[in-house]
């Protein structure tokens, strides 16, 4: 079998990640989808398995946030943090999402001898920064199983430069005004800032109760 692994997509499909997912048999999506579109084009490809993220909204209510399946003679288990993940111990393998970054490990069970592959295909949608925008293919075969990782192209365009101080001042900006309730449309409209940033920003407060602009500033990877 050939099985797509994809996260944190925020409502963009990329046209390299469809190609990519072309001939999958199933494709796993680790949550924060953010449509029900996105959902539905992915189910044109392949039938999908996802959960629901902690920025997917009302639309999403019938996504569990734990999920447990058998795919070529694996046992899967999802959620999109790590923290909430079923018990491990009679899975192959757990996929999570949410950290935007890319992540392999394995995780032994005392007593059971068994290995669990715990996999966090990273981000194929927006690009947090200077982060790669990556997703993974599991591969499964009469020899067994393995994963690919997948590094995607992207554009300079597709990162915010800005570090230090400046970056600093515009999250404590939007930090502000997001506590005033203004969306992250207008923010970036009166402060001349990237509407993508201040939304990536707002989101990260949000979904972060107490976090700091020094939080946000290394979730963002800087």
């Amino acid at each position: 079998m050939r099985i797509g692994v994809i996260s944190d997509t925020h409502n963009l499909l990329r046209h390299d990640v469809l190609e990519r997912l072309q001939g999958c048999d199933a494709i796993l999506h680790g949550g924060d989808v953010s449509s029900q579109s996105t959902l539905e084009r992915l189910e044109q490809i392949a039938p999908v398995y996802a959960v629901r993220g902690n920025t997917d909204g009302e639309w999403a209510v019938f996504l569990p946030q734990q999920r447990e399946l058998e795919l070529g003679g694996l046992r899967i288990c999802m959620a999109h943090r790590k923290k909430d993940l079923p018990e491990l111990t009679a899975c192959d393998m757990a996929v999570c999402g949410h950290t935007h970054q890319y992540t392999e490990s394995w995780l032994s069970s005392p007593g059971s001898g068994r290995r669990t592959l715990l996999l966090n295909p990273g981000s194929c949608g927006p690009r947090r920064f200077l982060q790669p925008v990556t997703m993974a293919m599991l591969l499964t075969d009469t020899d067994g199983w393995r994963v690919e990782r997948i590094d995607l192209p992207h554009t300079a365009a597709d990162a915010v430069p800005e570090t230090g101080q400046d970056i600093r001042r515009q999250i404590e900006l939007v930090v502000r005004e997001t506590q005033r309730g203004k969306s992250p449309a207008e923010i970036a409209g009166r402060a001349g800032m990237d509407e993508a940033l201040a939304e990536q920003i707002a989101r990260l407060y949000v979904t972060h109760p107490g976090v700091t602009a020094d939080g946000i500033m290394t979730k963002m990877g800087l």
